[in-house]
């Protein structure tokens, strides 16, 4: 299995080496050449875009937005150059259903697949290969590249059409930040009371309130741990493709909105490499106090 990756990441570098150790030959590419090396020393090896292109008939992007996957793709030397009809290329990227149709729509026109396969499970998920993966596309494509989605991850489903998985990761964005946000809201309030918040986790979690962001955030919290499993800033950018999507849909979504203009506080005041979980120092501001383990 010979697969051209392009994007190494605080995602793509850990996903590149769960390939190679499952047998994959793996064409690497990113403007981070530490990156790269990391990859090589792994057994990977390095190619241009257009060497991906020529080389490899399974191609995936693991990039921070559209418009970086499209200038791979189509931009001069791009993969889109070289690339040879009944390839696929796989964006795992998380960007709007808009530019996924677009992408889909170009390289169909040269006889070659496109699936948008978002992703959720961050950092730890691309690490440990449990990723869920939510395609949208073809059913052929889908079904040649599911060596590989399960290689990647714990789950790999087809939603529907070209679009469907970029779709699906926005639904998902939309939840888990809003969670995080509730969440964080709720415990500074537990903070500010005075209580023990570590005490009222341990209380809540087995009830109703009970959540995987719950279990994931709140010990995180309660350590001060803000190192980035899925920073801020992609979740900055994943809910801004939200507000675009759902305006150019007509679909109101005033807690998103708002939730946007949380993130966008927090990146005034330097957070954007925080973990998501650091969206809690937005409440923590307007209340003055601290959601941590009491001594």
């Amino acid at each position: 299995m010979k697969i051209g990756f392009i994007g190494l990441g605080i995602m793509g570098r850990p996903m590149v080496k769960n390939l190679l150790q499952a047998g994959a030959e793996v064409i690497v590419s990113d403007l981070n050449q530490e990156a790269v090396k990391d990859v090589v020393a792994a057994g990977g090896k390095e190619g241009s875009y257009a060497e991906i292109g020529t080389q490899c008939d399974k191609i995936i992007i693991m990039v921070p937005n559209g418009a970086i996957t499209k200038a791979i793709l189509f931009g001069e030397n791009g993969v889109a150059s070289t690339i040879q009809p009944g390839s696929i290329v796989c964006d795992m990227s998380s960007v709007t259903p808009v530019e996924s149709r677009e992408c889909y729509t170009k390289l169909k026109e040269i006889g070659v697949g496109f699936l948008d396969a978002p992703v959720s499970g961050g950092e730890p998920g691309a690490v440990a290969g449990t990723l869920a993966i939510m395609v949208g596309g073809e059913q052929a494509h889908f079904d040649a590249m599911k060596e590989c989605f399960d290689i990647l991850g714990s789950s790999a489903l087809l939603i529907g059409d070209s679009g469907s998985g970029s779709v699906a990761k926005l639904v998902n964005q939309i939840i888990v930040n809003n969670t995080i946000a509730v969440v964080s809201e709720a415990f500074v309030f537990a903070a500010k009371a005075g209580v023990d918040c570590e005490k009222v986790y341990g209380a809540i979690r087995g009830g109703l309130a009970g959540s995987a962001v719950l279990d994931a955030k709140i010990p995180m919290i309660l350590e001060r741990n803000f190192k980035p499993g899925g920073p801020i800033r992609i979740n900055h950018k994943d809910i801004k493709n939200v507000v675009e999507t759902a305006h150019a849909m007509d679909v109101p979504i005033p807690y998103t909105a708002q939730l946007y203009e949380i993130l966008q506080t927090l990146k005034l005041h330097g957070h954007m490499g925080d973990d998501h979980g650091g969206i809690v120092q937005y409440f923590e501001a307007l209340a003055d106090v601290k959601v941590e383990k009491k001594n």
